[in-house]
């Protein structure tokens, strides 16, 4: 197959960017190092279970992935509009009292947080919603904790809640994340919801591969260098083309092209157990509000999705903040710490896998998101695209992508 475009990295940027081309009728040929295409989004196998790599979800309000992903055939499965926070020796339950007004006292009385911190919670979700998406990206930032401060909020509710829900997404506890990323994320979460596929997480890069000619994706295919008119595999292998655009990881996309700034990243371990039962019923996030152990998120996934777990079992996925290679240590501390939560039926759980990733998530103090979307077109001709060039989201690998693709559309040679 003869391509103007050679794409390499099969993640989410590079099929955004393969989606766009085809589109415009241009030949591209997108290569992927690995069996799969999806990079960090993807979903494994088993023991009958469905395993994402590490815990992810899908925010429904992100506005590329509402354009380019058709979400009926994914068959989302939403987490409830709230969660469950391990609070003085139980769970209290804080739900967005705009979709669940008749938990709005239930709310309002948890222990997690001030009735008034509450109250200043429907203060930054205003200003969240307030201009536009590109306005929000633009406006003065600081880091996340600082802008908590600012706004009024105790150390115990950012302790108790910010902490762990926000160190959930921004991958790191000191809150050191722009403050326009805090808004991006409290506007997304304000106008949808977080859910899956219903079988995992990888159903979205097969969705927009599928969306692309049979042939376009070559799988197995390891670039080790890269030029404005082709690259080389490490099979020694040459292929040429009018434009190449590199969409892998941060770090890769560095080695690749030393033009390109290597981003900082921030890790997460996650940690799955096949279970008996859910040990919490309902499909929320639970957020660890005292501080005390390694799991700073959970969820029981099966309550999300039935299809992830095979019937009579329960999926449950811990998450911690960080990489933590010794597994053994991290298993036992983070089973002390659950069965204080659950009882005595914690360490019969059986571990299906642990997911160390290193390389998990960009991270975004103010100077990373300055700009917000950062050029895609090196001085050296070629074309670079991912989370690390954009919004550390699904959102913004898929909007760097379509940008990287524009970007080639402009500057290949009209087509007669």
């Amino acid at each position: 197959m003869k391509a103007d475009v050679l794409v390499v990295g099969g993640g989410l940027a590079g099929l955004a960017c393969a989606r766009r081309l085809v589109e415009a009728a241009v030949p591209v040929r997108v290569l992927e190092m690995g069996e799969v295409v999806g990079g960090r989004v993807r979903t494994d196998s088993v023991d009958g279970f469905r395993l994402d790599r590490g815990f992810q979800v899908l925010l429904t309000a992100y506005p590329e992935p509402q354009r380019v992903l058709d979400y009926g055939a994914l068959r989302l499965c939403r987490f409830a509009p709230g969660a469950r926070v391990w609070k003085g020796g139980r769970f209290h339950l804080l739900a967005d009292p705009w979709r669940h007004p008749l938990a709005a006292l239930a709310t309002l009385a948890a222990p997690v947080g001030s009735a008034w911190d509450k109250l200043r919670v429907a203060r930054l979700r205003a200003a969240a919603l307030r201009g536009t998406l590109e306005e929000l990206l633009a406006r003065p930032q600081e880091a996340t904790h600082e802008r908590l401060r600012r706004l009024g909020f105790s150390q115990g509710m950012v302790d108790a809640f910010f902490r762990p829900f926000l160190g959930g997404i921004f991958l790191e506890r000191e809150l050191a994340t722009s403050s326009r990323k805090l808004e991006f994320v409290f506007r997304m979460f304000a106008r949808g919801e977080a859910a899956v596929p219903a079988r995992g997480m990888g159903a979205i890069p097969a969705q927009l591969s599928a969306q692309l000619p049979a042939g376009t994706v070559r799988l197995g295919a390891r670039v080790t260098r890269v030029h404005p008119a082709g690259v080389e595999l490490d099979s020694g292998e040459r292929l040429e083309a009018a434009a190449v655009v590199v969409a892998t990881d941060g770090a890769t996309a560095a080695r690749l092209v030393p033009a390109c700034p290597a981003p900082h990243f921030n890790a997460t371990t996650c940690l799955y157990f096949d279970a008996d039962a859910a040990p919490l019923p309902g499909p929320y996030l639970v957020l660890d509000g005292e501080g005390e152990g390694p799991v700073n998120t959970l969820a029981v996934l099966s309550e999300v999705s039935a299809e992830l777990a095979p019937a009579g079992r329960a999926l449950v996925s811990a998450s911690v903040v960080g990489a933590h290679p010794d597994i053994a240590a991290l298993e036992r501390a983070a089973r002390a710490q659950l069965t204080r939560w659950f009882g005595p039926a914690v360490p019969r759980w059986r571990l299906l896998r642990a997911d160390v990733v290193p390389e998990a998530l960009p991270a975004e103090p103010p100077s990373a998101l300055e700009p917000a979307h950062r050029p895609v077109r090196m001085a050296s001709g070629l074309t670079v695209c991912g989370d690390h060039r954009d919004t550390a989201s699904i959102e913004g690998a898929l909007v760097s992508g379509r940008r990287a693709a524009e970007s080639v559309l402009a500057a290949l040679p009209a087509r007669g």
